[in-house]
Order: structure tokens, then sequence, then C-alpha cells
């Protein structure tokens, strides 16, 4: 029997800057998880880390743990694999002043 998986596009084209975070996606039904962030255009300023967060409802988030460095040039892509998440995924990230990127943000899912 072959696994289970799915592809979710979460944020498409976003301008990201101050404090940013994809929509939340569930996917209790998953046994692991990989997100994938793509710099669409040249990021501006210094990057920051992205924070994997996991929540019971998909309203109240806390840090799963999981840290990605943020792609630091246009069209390279970062990752993130997740296990044992609960229902619900998200990532964030805080931006310094002046700095920002526009991203493409999947999420890779497998039962």
């Amino acid at each position: 029997m072959l696994p289970e998986s799915h592809t979710a596009i979460v944020a498409r084209n976003e301008h990201w800057t101050g404090l940013a975070a994809s929509p939340p996606y569930e996917c209790g039904w998953a046994r692991e998880a990989v997100f994938f962030i793509r710099a669409l255009k040249v990021p501006e300023g210094k990057q920051p880390d992205v924070s994997v967060e996991i929540s019971p409802d998909g309203m109240h988030w806390v840090p799963e743990g999981t840290r990605i460095a943020m792609p630091s040039a246009q069209d390279e892509i970062a990752v993130g694999r997740i296990s044992n998440f609960g229902n619900w995924l998200r990532v964030r990230a805080d931006f310094d002043d002046g700095a920002s990127s526009t991203v493409l943000v999947t999420l890779h899912l497998k039962a």
C-alpha cells in the first residue's frame, strides 16, 4: 500500500515584512510534514529564521522547535522537516525594520 501524500500551497507570492505568518493548515492525519520556503524576488535586508508553530485549534500557537533560515537569494529554497505535530501547522517570521521577502511556502504531507 502506498502512503497517502498531499501538497498544499499555503502562501503564494506573499510579501512578508514585520511579523509574518503563513495561514494555519489542518493536517492531523499526516505522519510527517515538510515546509519549503522559496524567495520569489531578491530579499531585502537581513533575513530572519522562520519558526514552525503548532496549535491545538488553529488559533492559539506555540513554537514547535524547528527553525528554518529564510532564503537569502532569489529562487533559493529553505526546508524544514517536522513530525509529531498534532493537528495544525504554520510558519512564522519576525523581520527587522527594512527587511522583507516575497515568498512561496508549500507544505508537503505524508500519512
